[in-house]
């Protein structure tokens, strides 16, 4: 928990990000297209890639939103559960994925018992909850002996000269793009959260805190992205 914030600050905010994503539900996909130049798709590819899920495997999506990246899971003959905190997300992904088994839920208190699934994954997701330490050990309890772990994440580009012109973008660009959505705030909020988020090596040591081993990461754009996977 971050120094001097209360349970119930911690609460509102939580309250907070599960309205904002209610709200921009229907034109989440969209936006993310628009904001990322197109870029999304190929990251979900990677992602895919990185889980390597297998037929039969169990596979906990977490933060799935619409299920976008829980489509593709499902498709490889993996037992995928699209788990979201906003309802809003859920009940439009359930509109256009009717297949998947959407699921309400809370990262810090999944509702799984232990060593439940082969592989557990997060796509721009984690920072987006009020405690990532929490969060990556409760992903942990719910991961069998021997699964796999895949947080897709905004990072820290590692060139410096790329690195001041994406902040650039992020704190001009991405607000001006938001004004086409339902929800501007949101927007600005998001961009907020990636300036705000850890470097790569920095979630690679809150992983192993978490008692992931095996970390590695795979940077994506420069940086602009990066993969974390380990091992349970």
């Amino acid at each position: 928990m971050a120094h001097g914030q209360t349970r119930a600050t911690l609460a509102k905010r939580r309250a907070d990000v599960e309205a904002m994503f209610d709200q921009v539900a229907r034109r989440y996909d969209l936006m993310n297209l628009l904001t990322t130049l197109g870029a999304e798709r190929q990251w979900r590819i990677s992602v895919l890639e990185a889980i390597d899920p297998r037929p039969g495997e169990h596979v906990l999506d977490l933060a799935a939103g619409t299920g976008a990246s829980s489509g593709p899971l499902a498709e490889a003959g993996a037992h995928v559960v699209p788990a979201d905190l906003s309802l809003g997300m859920l009940q439009v992904g359930k509109l256009r994925r009717p297949e998947l088994p959407f699921l309400q839920s809370d990262a810090l208190a999944l509702p799984f018992p232990d060593d439940t699934f082969d592989a557990v994954t997060m796509s721009f997701g984690l920072r987006n909850v009020e405690d990532t330490a929490a969060a990556l050990r409760e992903l942990r309890r719910v991961t069998k002996p021997g699964g796999r772990i895949v947080i897709c994440e905004f990072s820290t580009p590692t060139w410096a000269p790329f690195r001041a012109v994406y902040h650039q973008y992020l704190r001009l660009l991405i607000p001006a793009f938001a004004r086409l959505s339902s929800d501007p705030d949101a927007y600005s909020y998001l961009s907020e959260s990636i300036l705000a988020w850890p470097a790569q090596r920095d979630l690679a040591d809150a992983m192993a805190d978490a008692g992931w081993h095996d970390l590695a990461w795979q940077n994506l754009a420069l940086g602009v992205v990066a993969i974390h996977r380990g091992w349970a």
